[in-house]
């Protein structure tokens, strides 16, 4: 059996086309500021499943 992912989500980028710079921006961001780009995202386009 496969093993849960830590947390329990799981997180499906398959069929996504958006580009990395549309995500995040073109300017250079940090660490923390990526992350809450990343969950954004994430949320907005319904991608984690718990």
């Amino acid at each position: 059996m496969a093993k849960k992912a830590f947390g329990g989500y799981t997180i499906n980028f398959k069929g996504c086309k958006d580009t990395v710079e549309k995500v995040f921006g073109a300017s250079p961001i940090g660490p923390s500021e990526m992350t809450k780009k990343i969950w954004a995202y994430v949320k907005r386009n319904k991608l984690s499943k718990k």
